[in-house]
């Protein structure tokens, strides 16, 4: 099992996160991610990209889950961002957007992935949780609040 605090550090849990639109935004993300990981900032955007060329990763409620698949990792690395505004991400819902966990695996961690992707979408669900994520002041409360309890994706 992979748990959130295994998944996120303190410096990839940002708020007020500024974006013109979702290209834009997802680009810094994935700038973010990879600078937190050492890895290479357009290679990171492009598989976010690439991904979101299928269909749109905006589930509802205002949330995503951009995702993608990179090599040159040796684990799945999240990164967790409230917007300062919410942006058009073409989601199933038709909602706009403000609250964004990117994920990046490794291309072989197939189920690891989607167990991983499916433990996010979980915590998401949670109405009582996104509230705290909305409420949350600062990076801080946000990180704490994804790692309290050492919550697991099961």
């Amino acid at each position: 099992m992979i748990d959130f605090s295994a998944l996120l550090q303190p410096k990839t849990v940002i708020a007020g996160v500024p974006a013109a639109n979702k290209k834009a935004l997802l680009t810094q993300l994935a700038s973010q991610l990879a600078q937190a990981h050492g890895l290479a900032p357009k290679e990171a955007a492009a598989s976010l990209l690439d991904r979101e060329k299928i269909g749109s990763t905006g589930f509802g409620a205002g949330i995503a889950i951009p995702h993608g698949k990179l090599e040159g990792l040796g684990r799945i690395v999240g990164l967790f961002a409230r917007l300062s505004q919410p942006i058009d991400f073409q989601a199933i819902d038709e909602l706009p957007v403000d609250l964004v966990f990117v994920m990046l695996s490794p291309p072989q961690a197939g189920a690891e992935h989607l167990k991983a992707l499916a433990g996010v979408s979980r915590r998401l669900r949670d109405q009582t949780f996104v509230a705290k994520l909305r409420g949350a002041g600062s990076p801080d409360a946000l990180y704490a609040l994804w790692t309290e309890d050492g919550r697991e994706l099961d």
